[in-house]
């Protein structure tokens, strides 16, 4: 059964995979500034959940030529802070989905395939071709010219291609839909999920388009191909027979509790954020908070005036570069402090669009008892960028929040 499976190719496309995935490493900072993403760890951890078992399907990999299958993009989902039913995706894998589509969803398996129709769309490369078909003639010089390292976000917005929310890129044909539509059934089969319920959620939508208009932006970006659940339910009876579930973690109405509970916007402790600016990155930081610049001009320790002790930091936030990988880094800081100890594995995060690694670290507090260190580094050309954010064990939870909207200031030169 599983040959009688329709085969996909991919479009005709000027990009390549690497500059799919840099363009969309370059626009998550512009869509930051755009929409109000949120940084909730039980949210977040629950997405991850989702992607992660979506991307154990073949499905999930980037699709050549000739119909085979190659590498993993690298996904990374987002939450947005809005009521609207939406969902989006950028080239070369960053997701976003908006708290509204959560909300709306009836069960596990109708999320898990808004998340693998926009997977789909980054798998099928549908926004670099589009680009390519609408800026064929100018587009080839643009992209021999765009060396590694530059902006090609921004050379490519001269030619009036802007990939951002609401791009008009982002939009797509119904044959993009039935393609997507397609992709993420087969990628929702693997995971388990059961593939009819990505066509009933779009359904569901369709039958109250009209009548909200937090609706109507979801569809017109999302046009409906046809009959889904007919054209689904076609591909389904020629999948291998699977026993389909339509919740698997027991979580979606916990988790919408959580988004039920969540203000429009969260205030950090403390009040406004103010910038510092070193030389090759800037991050915003709590105003009141005291600035100690190091020797180097980019080493830089930022807490507030009781958390900065003479010879020590018990409360908030050190950056500078290390001439070396994460784990030379980490026995640096083990040496320097014995009683530090790794607290589970390594977490692959985004920092200003740019691929990071976050390890919690546990130490004991200048002040007396435990110590939260959590520790994050990029590859930068300058060398190993990290910033190390330190609150006593009993406080963390409370400055969290401060530390995560820090991390999402990051910009770097």
């Amino acid at each position: 059964m599983l040959a009688q499976l329709r085969q996909l190719k991919p479009g005709f496309n000027l990009f390549s995979v690497q500059q799919d995935v840099q363009l969309g490493r370059e626009a998550v900072p512009e869509v930051e500034k755009q929409m109000t993403v949120v940084h909730d760890r039980e949210l977040n951890a629950y997405l991850g959940v989702l992607l992660h078992k979506l991307e154990k399907s073949t499905y999930a990999r980037t699709l050549k030529d000739d119909g085979s299958r190659g590498e993993l993009f690298p996904f990374a989902i987002h939450a947005v802070y809005d009521g609207k039913i939406n969902a989006f995706s950028l080239p070369g894998g960053p997701l976003f989905i908006d708290t509204g589509a959560i909300q709306a969803a009836d069960n596990e398996a109708q999320l898990a395939g808004v998340i693998a129709h926009e997977m789909s769309h980054v798998v099928l490369r549908h926004m670099t071709n589009q680009a390519t078909k609408r800026e064929l003639v100018a587009l080839p010089a643009v992209l021999a010219g765009a060396l590694t390292g530059h902006n090609l976000l921004g050379q490519l917005a001269q030619l009036g291609i802007v990939f951002t929310a609401n791009s008009a890129l982002l939009k797509f044909s119904r044959s993009d839909e039935e393609e997507a539509d397609y992709n993420g059934a087969e990628m929702m089969a693997d995971a388990g999920y059961n593939p009819i319920e990505l066509a009933r959620f779009f359904e569901k939508l369709e039958e109250k388009a009209g009548r909200a208009g937090a609706i109507d932006e979801f569809l017109s970006d999302h046009p409906n191909p046809g009959n889904r659940i007919a054209a689904i339910g076609a591909e389904v009876r020629e999948m291998p027979r699977r026993n389909y579930v339509d919740d698997e973690t027991g979580q979606l109405g916990h988790i919408r509790d959580v988004v039920r509970r969540m203000a429009p916007s969260r205030d950090l402790p403390g009040g406004r954020l103010t910038t510092f600016d070193g030389r090759s990155f800037s991050l915003r930081y709590p105003e009141g908070w005291l600035v100690h610049r190091g020797e180097k001009l980019d080493a830089v320790t930022i807490g507030p005036r009781e958390g900065v002790l003479p010879d020590a930091v018990g409360k908030g936030l050190q950056v500078d570069y290390f001439a070396g990988d994460t784990d030379g880094l980490i026995q640096v800081l083990r040496k320097a402090n014995t009683e530090m100890q790794i607290a589970g594995e390594a977490r692959r995060i985004q920092v200003a669009g740019q691929p990071g690694l976050l390890n919690t670290l546990n130490s004991r507090s200048p002040f007396g008892g435990g110590e939260v260190d959590v520790l994050v580094t990029v590859e930068r050309p300058q060398g190993l960028f990290y910033i190390v954010f330190i609150a006593p064990k009993p406080e963390f939870e409370e400055v969290q929040v401060v530390f995560e909207d820090v991390l999402r200031s990051v910009r770097f030169r």
